[in-house]
């Protein structure tokens, strides 16, 4: 199963990496049901992927916009989920977390200065260059995508 859009085509020979390269510019992590022990584990994981990705800064900002994602999958769904972090051939950067609950999340603003919550997808949206939700028969996927350039 492939996750997440590629302008590849089966069979194009200029896009095809070694499995070597595959596993260099890829992340795919299980998350355990409300473990939020994870959520560092996933920025360090995602960290070093991205330790020569990117101009200075991208790679915080995949950070914060990935510890975001990972947080609400476990937090609101009170299930496992699963994170996927791919480098494109072209420098883009894509993250996606799976949980397996259908309730779309949507950003919202937090109610006062001192609550912390509800951030999380104002961020993404902000700091994002693109997201979105994809369903699943059995879940969802929340997304992010970052260039390499500041934009």
């Amino acid at each position: 199963m492939t996750i997440g859009a590629s302008s590849a085509q089966a069979g194009d020979e200029t896009d095809t990496i070694t499995e070597r390269e595959w596993h260099q510019q890829r992340l795919r992590r299980r998350l355990g049901r409300a473990d939020l022990r994870a959520v560092p584990e996933a920025r360090r994981e995602l960290r070093d992927l991205l330790r020569h990705w990117g101009r200075p800064g991208r790679s915080e900002i995949a950070e914060l916009l990935t510890s975001e994602l990972v947080t609400n999958a476990l937090v609101h769904t009170d299930r496992d989920a699963v994170l996927t972090a791919v480098v494109s051939a072209g420098g883009g950067l894509r993250v996606e977390v799976r949980d397996f609950v259908a309730r779309v999340p949507l950003p919202r603003t937090p109610v006062t200065d001192e609550d912390t919550n509800g951030r999380g997808l104002v961020l993404v949206e902000s700091l994002a260059d693109s997201w979105g939700v994809r369903p699943h028969e059995a879940g969802k996927s929340v997304w992010f995508e970052l260039g390499a350039e500041a934009a």
